[in-house]
């Protein structure tokens, strides 16, 4: 509550849109033209003002610009002296975007995420129980494979084919359990 009350002044100055949260600020607005290149900076610099009032400090090596759009003019920023870099892909309440709003590599990171998760059910789990195998699947892979899906908008086969190769090893895994129990 204190942190919140200590940040509340922070959106008085902003004019673009500010996301903040836990341990991490968004600042984000469009800058397909100057005026809007110009208040993005200035917003910038309102922020490292902001800090340096409070005796805060941003992590300048975690700041980076995502560009989005086709048509991005990709304007270099900065924050104090500092000038950002520009970054591919960033992560947002853990999910992963490029500036292409292509989710594969979300896709890419939960499945790697799922695939070790019924790795570990294979090796620590002795128990080869139907019941079991679909249980810790359930619990531990599947919400993996589900976080964020509304975002994801899988486009491309290869997506498609990446989270069912795990839905496809641990459907494997059930028939083995299965047969080996019978």
């Amino acid at each position: 509550m204190l942190f919140n009350s200590f940040i509340s002044d922070l959106d008085d100055v902003i004019k673009c849109t500010l996301m903040k949260f836990e341990d991490d600020t968004k600042l984000s607005g469009e800058v397909d033209t100057l005026e809007g290149r110009a208040t993005l900076q200035e917003d910038l610099d309102r922020l490292e003002e902001w800090a340096n009032k409070n005796l805060m400090k941003f992590n300048k090596d975690k700041c980076k610009v995502l560009h989005l759009g086709k048509h991005n003019p990709e304007v270099q920023h900065r924050l104090g002296s500092t000038w950002l870099e520009s970054s591919s892909v960033e992560r947002g309440l853990g999910v992963l975007v490029d500036n292409k709003l292509n989710m594969s590599e979300q896709c890419a990171a939960a499945a790697k995420k799922a695939n070790r998760m019924l790795d570990c059910i294979n090796k620590g789990i002795t128990s080869r129980d139907k019941e079991v195998i679909i249980t810790l699947y359930s619990a531990l892979v599947r919400p993996h494979l589900e976080y964020c899906v509304q975002f994801w908008s899988l486009l491309y086969k290869k997506d498609v084919d990446r989270l069912e190769r795990v839905q496809r090893r641990a459907t494997k895994m059930i028939k083995t359990c299965h047969m080996r129990t019978a």
